[in-house]
């Protein structure tokens, strides 16, 4: 059982800045995707960010521009560098990776077979 480990989340007003972190064992799998979801309150759960093991990145229209992803494969780690906070980025982030295959739509959670815990994001106005 693969299980990711996120950390980073909290509490920051409308402007600023988190970083969230996800550890994901096995990451160096040349058919790792990975990528960041989120579950806002009373919202479906949306993909937020995903990189292909070529590095290319994705993001959904909304936070393009504000949030960065990368991974570190020596660590296996996954990086969400969240810019510009809003509150409708309000929501608990989940970051996810598939490890056997090549992933065809990064951003659909469908495509994902491990998930981390969740950490809350919380932005006030």
């Amino acid at each position: 059982q693969v299980q990711l480990v996120e950390s980073g989340g909290g509490s920051v007003q409308a402007g600023g800045s988190l970083t969230l972190s996800c550890t994901v064992p096995g990451a160096n799998s040349r058919y790792t995707a990975m990528g960041w979801f989120r579950w806002p309150p009373v919202k479906e759960r949306e993909g937020v960010a995903a990189i292909d093991p070529y590095e290319k990145t994705y993001y959904v229209d909304s936070v393009r521009g504000r949030f960065t992803i990368s991974k570190e494969n020596g660590k296996n780690t996954l990086t969400l560098q969240m810019n510009d906070l809003k509150p409708e980025d309000t929501a608990i982030y989940y970051c996810a990776a598939d490890l056997h295959r090549p992933v065809v739509f990064p951003l659909s959670a469908i495509e994902y077979n491990y998930w981390g815990q969740g950490t809350q994001v919380t932005v006030s106005s």
